[in-house]
């Protein structure tokens, strides 16, 4: 007769039990596309644009934008010190630069634009520049409010141009290759996702320092505010606008938004959620700032829950896991690996052992033999791990948008995927400051308690 396990030994080793034999395969997935980070556009099919913002994210995209083949033909930044920073990325001490960004917008010279300036700035110079005949490159999220967002989604398709935001994953191999898998139904019909990123350091909470000579003199800080509550010259307010809800939409913002548009590309949705639930607060950085460096939230995405967890106070590592009935799929920044499960019992329940002995020896002889596979044909559970380049190279991202405005054909994420996820960061928020669930309404195009 069988020997049998404790019911303890039995949960710690049932796949060994059942013959089971475990292999793990690696991938090395390629650049997406190849030519964004090995081909230089030649002069004569080179696209001009025009750099709006050259700050942190300003300022790597300019460089990136410049690196695939493209010209600067002119930056704006309302801070004089970043008209130095252009023409030092450009490499060309010419480079025309103003503090106003309309200037760019009436030149002939300039086909598009790249739009990397605080959240609250992103519906007016949008809407001016798609107004003017421009296409846009705009930094995530899409918009400041969901009222800002539709105003934006309508002035695109107003005017027809082509509007790419910067949430630059879903160009990467690894979105492309969960979405791929998703699609080719490796866990089958999701059931839940959870998505999860945290910082323990004060540059990662945004406690930027401000530069040294940033002054009344430097800055225009009437225009800086914009549409903002009027207050006096503040140099952390400029640095450190994410911390303010005045000026930008916080964790949800900035880390979040990558999050939902990765799982967004991933499992093809294009909508906004059904409601919104958030817990969380202030909880480390108490440095005046009103949006929470905690933040909680679940979401339901037509009946599928998304649970999305931000942190600015213990470093954790960057995680979207999607669940379904024949596994899981899991990507961090440069790896996606893929478990599947087959959702089988490989040794009998362990519920017999609330049988009388005679009854479950009988059990057990019965389940063997009808499940037991036959020597060398043992089911083998393997696991496939996906490497690429990390998924927030902005490179694929940049140049995708530059070939879609030469050749007029879709982005990666347009207006309406884009406004699509700001909305879930706005809920967020929303949930949040309302200390309630919130819910989309969709005849409104709004969000309700």
């Amino acid at each position: 007769m069988r020997k049998h396990l404790s019911r303890r030994d039995f949960l710690h080793t049932s796949v060994a039990a059942a013959g089971g034999v475990v292999a793990a395969e690696s991938v090395l997935l390629g650049s997406r596309p190849a030519e964004a980070s090995r081909l230089r556009v030649p002069a004569s099919d080179r696209v001009r644009f025009g750099m709006i913002g050259v700050g942190m994210q300003g300022s790597g995209l300019l460089a990136t934008a410049l690196a695939i083949g493209t010209e600067c033909v002119a930056a704006a930044d309302l801070y004089d010190g970043r008209h130095t920073l252009a023409k030092e990325i450009a490499g060309d001490a010419s480079l025309p630069t103003t503090r106003r960004y309309q200037d760019l917008l009436e030149r002939k010279d300039i086909d598009c634009v790249i739009v990397a300036v605080p959240d609250h700035h992103h519906r007016q110079i949008v809407v001016d520049a798609v107004s003017a005949g421009k296409d846009v490159y705009c930094e995530k999220p899409m918009s400041h409010t969901v009222s800002d967002g539709m105003e934006m989604v309508a002035a695109v398709r107003k005017y027809d141009r082509i509007v790419q935001v910067g949430s630059q994953r879903v160009s990467s191999a690894l979105c492309a290759k969960a979405n791929e898998l998703y699609r080719d139904g490796a866990i089958g019909e999701v059931s839940m996702v959870e998505l999860s990123l945290g910082r323990n350091t004060p540059t990662g909470a945004w406690q930027y320092p401000p530069p040294p000579d940033l002054s009344p003199q430097t800055l225009d800080w009437d225009a800086w505010l914009g549409s903002a509550p009027r207050i006096p010259f503040n140099p952390l307010h400029f640095a450190r606008w994410r911390c303010w809800k005045e000026y930008g939409t916080g964790a949800a913002g900035d880390l979040m938004v990558h999050l939902i548009s990765g799982m967004l590309y991933t499992l093809g949705w294009n909508e906004p959620p059904r409601s919104a639930q958030s817990l969380g607060g202030i909880v480390r950085w108490k440095d005046g700032r009103n949006m929470p460096d905690l933040h909680a939230v679940l979401f339901d995405y037509h009946g599928v829950p998304v649970f999305v967890r931000l942190g600015l106070g213990t470093e954790t590592p960057e995680v979207a896991r999607f669940m379904g009935p024949n596994g899981i799929l899991e990507a961090t920044s440069q790896a996606l690996a893929h478990s599947p499960q087959v959702g089988e019992d490989r040794s009998p329940s362990y519920y017999a052992y609330g049988f009388p002995s005679k009854m479950r020896e009988e059990y057990f002889e019965k389940w063997h033999a009808e499940h037991d596979p036959e020597p060398g044909s043992e089911p083998v559970d393997g696991v496939t791990t996906y490497h690429g380049p990390h998924w927030d190279d902005d490179t694929a991202h940049v140049w995708g948008f530059f070939e879609a405005v030469k050749t007029r054909e879709r982005v990666a994420q347009d207006a309406v995927f884009g406004n699509h996820a700001a909305i879930a960061c706005h809920m967020a928020n929303e949930s949040y400051f309302r200390q309630a669930p919130v819910r989309w309404d969709e005849a409104s195009r709004s969000v309700k308690s």
